[in-house]
């Protein structure tokens, strides 16, 4: 990915620090991003008789990081990330506001120390067992049926199945973690979130505020991850293999949320990846129970579970690559349909395609999409075929 340098002043006038680095060894600044565009046209089921739209324009991932690196005199690295969101996913039509078209917010800030003890971070960032993920490959530039950026079905419209084996109980929250020191290929990382309504810089640090923000039904806090993989080469195979668990607790007298009151959020999962001679074949399994994960935010949900795995295989070669996977997701418990879980709801997902790398972080891809989902216990399958031209640019 192409950055571009940065010297003090630049980083004071974006205004990352409270006052400039010593003038004789200031932190270096580096200001990069993405963006990720495609033309799709879609088939897809109509649902109640309403049609949906059998062209789409995608624009998402429209990210500019900001990072602020330097090594002081002690041999520490200290840093600070930053990453900031033009607007959220447009393509995300059950929320209207998400539509206005003109706002920026950081969605990530946090502070970093590493040495030989490891590394520290500090504030608005994704956990340890979201960092530490292996999952299946991703080929079509800027997408992937993992945690998808592009996402070509109605059902996404309504109560629809998790589309993620990374933990998302306390993503982008302010919290502290750490990571070992890899050793022999091995590496522990743990994280703590005292309150995931809290994310990036929108918390000031101003008073305690309500327990878990009740006000947003955010109702989840203390939430405690721990993680560890493996990353090497056995016998001329590059292997990754993760496992994480992660655990919160409930504000149960919240007068907002009464649907959460004995709720016990768990999440746990594991994933692998083995790469060789330009394959490579990867893979992830994720549980979760007393949860539900909805309009960009978790939240406790009494018996509701989810569980999803995926497989995929890529191969690479010069600037080409080319793959296939598949997605598998299904939402369980004793909750029925409602604002929040749909019971019952399943889906499938498969992915065919490619990209060619045309230099200097750009790419072109093919994106090939077979989904097939039911919304929720009693619902009927809804299916939708789309084909698509990818065009990804990282600065």
């Amino acid at each position: 990915m192409k950055k571009t340098l940065l010297g003090s002043t630049a980083l004071v006038a974006v205004g990352l620090l409270a006052s400039p680095a010593l003038a004789s060894d200031p932190l270096k600044v580096t200001i990069g991003g993405n963006v990720v565009t495609g033309f799709y046209v879609i088939d897809a089921d109509s649902v109640g008789g309403l049609e949906f739209q059998d062209t789409k324009v995608a624009l998402v991932a429209r990210n500019i990081d900001i990072k602020a690196e330097g090594t002081l005199d002690n041999g520490l690295v200290a840093g600070v990330m930053a990453k900031l969101q033009l607007n959220t996913d447009f393509q995300d039509s059950g929320n209207q506001a998400n539509i206005s078209g003109s706002t920026a917010t950081f969605r990530q800030l946090f502070a970093y120390l590493e040495g030989g003890f490891g590394k520290f971070e500090i504030g608005g960032t994704d956990g340890a067992a979201y960092k530490m993920h292996y999952t299946s490959p991703w080929f079509v530039p800027g997408n992937g049926v993992d945690s998808p950026n592009i996402y070509n079905h109605p059902a996404g419209s309504f109560a629809n199945p998790r589309s993620s084996t990374f933990s998302l109980m306390a993503t982008d929250a302010n919290k502290v973690s750490y990571f070992t020191p890899r050793l022999a290929g091995f590496q522990l990382g743990a994280s703590f979130t005292p309150d995931t309504s809290l994310n990036g810089p929108l918390a000031n640090g101003n008073g305690t505020g309500f327990k878990y923000t009740t006000f947003t039904g955010n109702n989840i806090g203390n939430v405690f991850e721990i993680a560890a993989n493996y990353a090497g080469t056995l016998g001329g195979v590059d292997v990754g293999v993760d496992g994480f668990y992660v655990s919160g607790s409930v504000n149960d007298n919240n007068p907002f949320t009464n649907f959460s009151n004995g709720a016990d959020p768990e999440e746990y999962g594991f994933g692998a990846n083995l790469g060789y001679a330009g394959f490579t074949l990867g893979g992830a399994y994720y549980k979760s129970s007393d949860l539900d994960y909805g309009a960009g935010q978790s939240v406790a949900f009494k018996d509701v579970e989810a569980k999803v795995w995926t497989a995929g295989l890529k191969y690479a070669t010069g600037p080409w690559q080319v793959g296939i996977a598949y997605l598998k997701s299904q939402d369980e418990g004793s909750v029925g349909p409602s604002g929040f879980a749909g019971l019952g709801a399943e889906q499938s997902f498969w992915q065919i395609g490619g990209g060619y790398s045309l230099g200097s972080g750009v790419d072109l891809g093919l994106d090939l999409q077979l989904i097939k989902a039911k919304p929720a216990s009693g619902a009927s399958d809804i299916d939708a075929k789309s084909a698509g031209l990818v065009l990804a640019v990282a600065f």
